[in-house]
């Protein structure tokens, strides 16, 4: 009895390739499947889990250690985490933040996020950027109970029956039931959040899977935003008389999103700016004629570099995206304005006929690094040019 107490939850990761972790369960218990992705990001953790681009999605924590500030009420991007499960190397016993309400495993079980801790994680991630993507799943075990055979072939088969995530359609998933109206500001030490009482601007924002903090930069700026569910027509979205239209991130294939597509392309065309983040940035292409791809591995992370063409700034920026714009494929009507320099990916584009572009990273990152965070700016001069 005694040494049931003293032995940690067990937990199991099982790759759809056949190769099997296991370490301890944190957070719920019971079974999580999706696709298992690597993330370079030292903190923002919670962040990361409530970032609705990472549903269906398990995450790898490559940062060894993962809760040592703990988790608070402030610092979420959606109302709920939105990741399919968490995969970190070691849990530390002690969060430490004065603005920590609760530990990273006790916020995982309010949840309901099934999570495994004690792998080596730079094995695994090895494996992601040898193999790529790929599905898994993620059995907890009771407490107590022991890894047997059946667990890991159960494991086994559940990574290898997930869908593939090229042709999941993720945003209508993830977005609004109804349109929203958001004033809230960023957020200051001192002072948390603010409100914007006397906006410039008005914005309509489609909801793909948008980040709060991609809102409060636009409130900041001095917009009324108004955010809309994902499969808003054009004529409605116009219906509201919009000073600019925001095209948010989101998961999944944008390719299935016909829906927003067929509207990003009715907006673009009517003259009105026009913004796009990650799978907006993604849907703003295919709007213009361009094609997407599914990458290897994707980008996930808060330390890639990306050169801007225009300027030939380089800015580190936060990623999270597991297909890209294919820079082969752009019309005339469309420039690149941003690359990676890890892979040579595009990262940005502007319409050359419209006032509308896109990038792919995350310019509002929070915690960080901010040194994209012009492109909003851009977007408030080609508002007040109109």
């Amino acid at each position: 009895m005694l040494a049931d107490l003293l032995t940690p939850p067990q937990a199991i990761l099982a790759l759809a390739d056949g190769t099997v972790f296991q370490g301890v369960a944190i957070g719920a218990r019971g079974q999580t499947v999706g696709e298992v992705v690597f993330n370079t990001a030292l903190t923002g953790y919670q962040e990361i889990l409530t970032d609705p681009s990472y549903c269906r999605q398990i995450v790898t924590l490559t940062y060894p250690h993962i809760g040592s500030y703990g988790v608070s009420g402030e610092d979420v991007e959606a109302t709920r985490v939105h990741a399919a499960g968490l995969i970190i190397k070691d849990l530390p016993v002690r969060a430490s933040n004065f603005r920590s309400g609760r530990t990273l495993d006790q916020y995982l079980r309010d949840e309901n996020t099934v999570a495994i801790a004690g792998l080596d994680t730079r094995r695994l991630t090895r494996i992601l950027r040898t193999s790529g993507a790929q599905n898994g799943c993620i059995l907890a075990l009771a407490d107590g109970e022991a890894v047997t055979q059946a667990h890991i072939d159960a494991a086994l088969a559940a990574a290898k029956a997930a869908p593939s995530m090229a042709g999941q359609d993720l945003a209508q998933v993830v977005t609004r039931a109804s349109t929203e109206t958001w004033t809230q500001t960023e957020w200051k030490l001192g002072q948390g959040y603010g409100e914007q009482t006397a906006p410039r601007f008005h914005v309509v924002a489609y909801d793909f899977g948008v980040k709060n903090n991609i809102l409060r930069m636009l409130a900041e700026r001095g917009c009324k935003v108004t955010v809309v569910p994902a499969k808003t027509s054009a004529r409605d979205a116009l219906a509201l008389k919009p000073d600019g239209i925001f095209l948010s991130n989101g998961p999944g294939d944008p390719e299935p999103c016909d829906y927003a597509i067929t509207a990003t392309r009715e907006l673009i065309d009517s003259g009105i700016p026009t913004f796009g983040i990650c799978l907006g940035h993604q849907i703003l292409a295919l709007a213009s004629g361009a094609k997407t791809f599914k990458m290897k591995f994707g980008h996930h992370g808060a330390n890639h570099p990306v050169k801007d063409l225009d300027t030939g700034r380089v800015g580190i920026t936060s990623q999270n995206h597991g297909f890209a714009v294919d820079k082969a494929s752009l019309p005339a009507t469309l420039r690149p304005t941003h690359v990676s320099l890890f892979d040579g990916t595009l990262q940005g584009i502007a319409r050359t006929d419209k006032p509308a572009f896109s990038f792919q990273g995350h310019p509002e990152a929070s915690p960080g690094p901010h040194d994209i965070a012009y492109l909003f700016d851009r977007f408030i001069g080609l508002m007040a040019k109109a």
